[in-house]
């Protein structure tokens, strides 16, 4: 947690002792419980935490998590939310209590780190390769409690599998994931299907097949999309007819942030003979972003039959709040906000909030404020000649793909409308 420091709120020079959760220690020395926390009486406004500082917003969390709910409960799809994008075991928790069917996750790291603090469904939207990676899984699958999916591609993917439960005496279940041609894993025709058919029937004993899946991110436009989704029902209907299927209901699951309504519609459990379990995996939706996924969002407010009659969307639930260091130029302000503290890869951070520390709220920022290059620590904010901006003025910017914002920072702070602290969100990446 030591990205993110309490400085206390009293006097300016008090040289008096010091308290090692109320003067500038890293919280990580000295972790606080939960309920703790919101008693402290930290407020991001007045400054009761060293800036920049990743913030998310309590009540835009909630709304965001009840409208997914909502959402799928409409397509009669369950929810397993990509844990990858915040790896914060405390949102994990929040996604679970509000209906998830489980976590989605990339490693068997990812994994672990997720049953260490409570979770005992994960969907592992990866193959399971290596040795290490292999025992890490196999040992918790010692916890009958523990239900874990996993995906196969390939027959020699699946005999290192086998060969592996067979002598340690688990068991393991496996998606096939099916892919396309130019995108990512996946079995892309049926001479590669049926290899890796063929070599599950040899491991039937260690492996169980219990479902399909994509990931329909690698493609970019709705019709591609809704092509391949029609082909791997396709594959599950060929799969589900010749019974080699070890799983009722089938688990078909597909959906990244950005399409998953065609996935809700294309999946319909309706269009089966068979019982089949539909989950969708986004995971970025939990704080939204004003990059790649609020334009997916608009898309979908507008296509979306379900969506459309739910009213407001997804909410912006993560800000990072940085100081304004030096106004060098009168057409240039130069913010505490920098490549190690936000994502850059699919936009610039966007400007949001405007506070001046002893004033009332934060109000919007000029309509022609935005950054144009970031470094390490630094960001370049373009303003206009008198705007009414100085050295320590606090500015909250939006950030597109929440994914690798949430790896720069150990820990994030959760507030209310006030801006009082009520949590304190740990990332395990």
């Amino acid at each position: 947690m030591d990205r993110l420091k309490q400085t206390g709120s009293g006097p300016a020079c008090d040289s008096g002792a010091i308290d090692p959760l109320n003067k500038g220690i890293a919280l990580i020395e000295q972790p606080i419980a939960h309920d703790e926390i919101a008693r402290r009486g930290w407020n991001l406004l007045r400054e009761d935490l060293t800036l920049p500082a990743a913030v998310l917003y309590e009540e835009a969390l909630e709304h965001n998590l009840e409208w997914m709910r909502q959402f799928t409960d409409a397509y009669g799809a369950r929810l397993a939310p990509h844990g990858k994008t915040t790896m914060a075991p405390r949102l994990f928790a929040m996604q679970l209590a509000a209906g998830a069917w489980g976590i989605t996750l990339a490693t068997a790291h990812q994994t672990q780190v997720a049953y260490a603090h409570g979770v005992r469904r994960v969907l592992m939207a990866n193959q399971l390769i290596g040795k290490q990676n292999i025992a890490i899984v196999a040992g918790l699958l010692r916890d009958p409690d523990f239900e874990f999916y996993c995906l196969i591609d390939s027959a020699q993917q699946v005999d290192q599998l086998g060969t592996y439960f067979s002598q340690c005496g688990a068991k393991l279940n496996v998606l096939l994931e099916v892919g396309v041609d130019g995108g990512r894993a996946g079995v892309r025709n049926g001479e590669q299907l049926q290899s890796v058919l063929d070599a599950l029937s040899k491991w039937s004993h260690a492996i169980a097949l219990c479902g399909v899946e994509v990931y329909e991110g690698v493609l970019d436009n709705e019709a591609a999309i809704r092509a391949f989704l029609l082909h791997a029902v396709d594959v599950t209907k060929e799969i589900a007819a010749k019974k080699l299927f070890k799983r009722t209901p089938i688990l078909l699951s597909g959906a990244g942030s950005a399409w998953y309504d065609v996935v809700a519609e294309v999946f319909s459990p309706r269009d089966f003979q068979e019982p089949v379990e539909v989950v969708l995996r986004p995971g970025c939706y939990l704080t939204h972003d004003v990059g790649a996924y609020r334009k997916a969002q608009d898309r979908i407010l507008k296509s979306n039959p379900v969506v459309r009659q739910m009213g407001a969307g997804l909410k912006t639930a993560l800000q990072v709040w940085a100081y304004v260091q030096s106004v060098p130029e009168a057409n240039k302000a130069i913010v505490g906000l920098g490549r190690r503290d936000a994502a850059f890869d699919s936009g610039l951070p966007v400007p949001a909030l405007h506070f001046r520390p002893g004033s009332a709220s934060p109000h919007a920022v000029p309509a022609h404020w935005m950054v144009t290059r970031m470094m390490d620590q630094h960001a370049y904010l373009e303003i206009a000649a008198n705007d009414d901006i100085r050295p320590g003025d606090m500015i909250a910017f939006e950030i597109a793909h929440p994914c690798l914002t949430f790896d720069k920072w150990r820990v994030l702070a959760l507030v209310n409308r006030a801006y009082d602290v009520v949590d304190l969100i740990q990332t395990f990446f």
